[in-house]
């Protein structure tokens, strides 16, 4: 009986690595479509999660412990969802959608590391503290996670596989290389180096009043990299669901 539980996990691992490298996977190769599920899935969990979300907090917020126009909850749900499934599928394009090959790829095996993170945070919680991983992972995990995504960018560069340009570099694309209508891969490449010399700016102003290590560090936490952590948690979530459902149903 332990030989089948531990071979149980073991598959159960191996489906979920292999459920992780297919979306990453997916983003690298199919942005465009990537953007448009990942905007459907936002828009999806957020009808429900939000809903469900305003419902419980109406009681702090007014009088009465039960809503008196649901539809009115509804309809604010609704619009927020639509707004975030706008958001992620524009935040997805945006992360996948490029013409630098080897900088998508290094993007793409970021996602993956994050969203490794992601559903095992999730599942720990779930674990030890009964947390039910959709609502961790849709109102909670995506800041964590884009500080996972942009650390993961952040050792990249630090190691040679995306490049860090500079502000040469990136007035050259804009100047020279960017046509007066961009598509969305010569946009995506432009705001990805752009935002990679920002934080280096970020960085280099931190290190004047601290130790260059420890700026570069808190120049993580307001990298544009990490809005991508947004789409990391949807993904995150719906694969810690898919765990733990098949954890509570193994032999």
């Amino acid at each position: 009986m332990i030989v089948l539980r531990v071979a149980v996990n073991a598959l159960i691992m191996v489906a979920e690595l292999a459920a992780i490298a297919a979306i990453a996977w997916a983003g690298w190769k199919f942005p465009y479509q990537f953007a448009a599920a990942t905007a459907l899935i936002a828009f999806a969990l957020g009808l429900h999660l939000d809903y469900a979300r305003l419902k419980h907090e109406y009681p702090f917020y007014f009088d009465g412990e039960r809503p008196r126009y649901l539809i009115g909850l509804r309809a604010l749900a609704t619009g927020d969802s639509l707004l975030k499934g706008l958001v992620a599928g524009l935040v997805a394009l945006l992360t996948f959608a490029g013409n630098d090959s080897d900088r998508l790829l290094a993007v793409a095996v970021c996602f993956a590391v994050a969203t490794y993170a992601g559903t095992s945070i999730l599942r720990r919680l779930s674990i030890s503290l009964g947390a039910k991983p959709a609502r961790w992972g849709f109102f909670r995990l995506a800041v964590p996670l884009g500080l996972v995504f942009s650390s993961a960018v952040a050792f990249a560069a630090a190691i040679g596989y995306v490049k860090i340009p500079s502000l040469v570099d990136v007035g050259r694309q804009l100047v020279f290389d960017t046509p007066t209508k961009p598509t969305i891969e010569q946009v995506s490449d432009l705001i990805f180096n752009l935002k990679q010399y920002i934080d280096s700016v970020i960085a280099t102003l931190l290190s004047t009043l601290m130790p260059l290590e420890w700026a570069q560090v808190l120049s993580l936490i307001f990298s544009v990299n990490v809005l991508t952590g947004f789409i990391v948690a949807l993904y995150a979530l719906i694969l810690a669901e898919a765990v733990r459902w098949v954890e509570r149903y193994r032999p």
